[in-house]
């Protein structure tokens, strides 16, 4: 009887702190680093794009990374600066961050100089844009502190084509130039660490 009513607690404590806790969910080519002082663990083998915040007032850093497609067998990788926006977690609401992606390499390249995203709660036609903040402004304290842990989801890395994101009011996702699954491997290898190449190696050779 005692074993059966502190599971029935466990299951409880488990409901509740899901309960509070809503998930934004990165496209492709947004990769989340850091949620204010706790960094978030990417690896070659698993790429974390779900991150769990309970309701509340988040600086969020990332980095906008894109493949293009040059020729045959060529491609050309596009990366912004790590940089900080501030985002609004509302109860009860998942949401999407969305951007109208570039069609080739060259409106890839303005795009990250300048990055521009949105988030959308799932469900909802519309995306509200989100403000860039600077490293400073990122370190300062935020007044919504977090009731619950930062819980980042995980999942293995696979060689796919780039998932375009949603559509963001008054634009549209561009169509071309999805990068192929060779491409794709070859970019993730190029972000690899030298101990994590090893161990790829390792694993598709037994």
């Amino acid at each position: 009887m005692r074993k059966l009513v502190l599971l029935s607690s466990a299951l409880m404590l488990f409901n509740s702190f899901s309960s509070v806790a809503e998930t934004i969910h990165f496209p492709e080519e947004f990769v989340p680093l850091q949620v204010g002082d706790r960094l978030i663990e990417q690896s070659f083998f698993s790429r974390i794009d779900d991150v769990e915040l309970a309701p509340g007032t988040y600086q969020v850093k990332m980095k906008y990374t894109d493949l293009f497609e040059q020729g045959y067998d060529d491609h050309q990788v596009v990366e912004s600066e790590p940089f900080w926006v501030e985002v609004t977690v509302e109860s009860g609401k998942d949401y999407d961050l969305v951007f109208n992606r570039a069609s080739n390499a060259v409106a890839a390249e303005v795009f990250a100089e300048s990055p521009q995203v949105s988030l959308k709660a799932k469900g909802s036609e519309l995306a509200v844009p989100l403000s860039i903040i600077g490293y400073r402004a990122a370190s300062a304290p935020v007044q919504a502190v977090a009731t619950a842990p930062v819980v980042a989801s995980s999942k293995p890395a696979t060689a796919t084509p780039v998932t375009l994101p949603a559509k963001v009011p008054g634009g549209q996702a561009g169509l071309k130039n999805t990068p192929s699954a060779a491409a794709m491997l070859e970019f993730w290898w190029q972000q690899a660490s030298p101990e994590e190449r090893r161990a790829f190696l390792q694993k598709v050779s037994n």
